[in-house]
């Protein structure tokens, strides 16, 4: 099983590096047979959706490489971590816009979401709940919401004591809804 972490900020000295970061060093010491893998939206440079196409009838054939590039990095994962921050009560642009370009590559598929924000990013998370279900999307209920004012020191994070606990629930969740939707 293969579960990639989306580092789901694109901005210059963006934050959400160091928390894929950090969630990937502690799902890398999970015992068991999944694999987790970085995945950086900002590496795949997605153009803005202009295409009069709609994603679940393109039968994967996107008119751009970089997007034929991130439809192969998502469909090569069985599960999600989303590192999502929140900007303006909801969801960061650049991540909606990369989801949007796609649609079988995110099908039936298990999520489990990472925030940060001046408010930990829970409305971001609450956006992407609704969002995720259209794709007919587990998304665990376990999340991880970390504060920009208590948990960074510049861009780094510095979770508190707790959040290790709270990913190890969210990945032990998100790992057995991934395997019971490839049941």
């Amino acid at each position: 099983m293969k579960i990639g972490i989306i580092t789901g900020s694109v901005r210059d000295g963006r934050k959400g590096e160091s928390v894929t970061r950090w969630v990937h060093e502690l799902a890398s010491q999970r015992e068991g047979e999944v694999t987790y893998e970085l995945v950086d939206l900002k590496s795949f440079d997605v153009p803005l959706l202009e295409w009069e196409k709609v994603p679940g009838g393109a039968k994967k054939k996107y008119p751009h490489d970089s997007v034929l590039a991130w439809s192969a990095a998502i469909d090569a994962c069985d599960g999600f971590v989303l590192v999502t921050p929140e900007y303006n009560h909801s969801v960061p642009g650049a991540l909606k816009n990369a989801v949007d370009w796609l649609y079988p590559e995110w099908a039936g598929k298990a999520a489990a979401l990472v925030s940060y924000g001046a408010e930990s990013g829970v409305r971001a998370v609450e956006h992407w709940r609704q969002i995720l279900a259209n794709f007919s999307m587990v998304v665990v209920r376990q999340q991880v919401s970390m504060s920009t004012f208590e948990e960074f020191d510049d861009a780094q994070v510095k979770p508190l004591e707790r959040r290790a606990e709270e990913l190890a629930t969210a990945l032990d969740q998100l790992e057995e809804a991934t395997r019971r939707q490839q049941a």
